[in-house]
């Protein structure tokens, strides 16, 4: 019987170390037990899940990384005034609605990435993406304007990430 070459004892050596450093520092101790127990978690969940990963893209520009988190960060802070503004004002001037928008993304987790993003900021939030993940389609609280609203998302986030990821 020819063994699996993608099994390995270790398939994600970083996730494992991670999860037995969250254990023991959600229990507050390095008492014996919860050392062999946060080991047998970090080594048996990794084995576990394994065989449910799809190849995702890995991150190829670090700093094209940082600043797309820094330009998120401030849109949260600017989108949190802006939302404030419209829920002190009159509920009459609210325009809420739902949009497709298209996906030039290929893989899962930039996908993911965008949709949270979306999500993150204030004013607007992934409702779902199309099966065939060609479509984001996404709640806004106050439309104005569709057609800059994409613009805007698909400039300011999923290019980036196209970049980010080389996808």
């Amino acid at each position: 019987m020819k063994a699996n070459p993608s099994f390995r004892f270790l398939p994600m050596p970083l996730h494992s170390i991670l999860l037995l450093i969250v254990w023991l520092l959600l229990n507050n101790t390095m008492a014996p037990g919860h050392l062999v127990l946060g080991t047998f978690l970090a080594l048996g969940i990794p084995l576990l899940i394994s065989g449910m990963q799809h190849p995702q893209p890995g991150f190829r520009k670090p700093l094209s990384t940082i600043r797309y988190v820094l330009m998120v960060m401030g849109d949260i802070v600017v989108a949190n005034f802006e939302v404030a503004l419209l829920i002190l004002g009159s509920n009459k001037k609210l325009n809420p609605a739902f949009i497709a928008i298209p996906l030039n993304i290929d893989h899962e987790l930039p996908i993911t990435i965008l949709a949270s993003t979306v999500s993150l900021t204030p004013g607007t939030v992934s409702a779902e993406i199309s099966e065939d993940q060609k479509w984001l389609y996404v709640h806004v609280l106050n439309l104005t304007n569709e057609d800059e609203l994409i613009a805007s998302i698909k400039h300011r986030y999923e290019r980036p990430l196209k970049e980010i990821f080389g996808c």
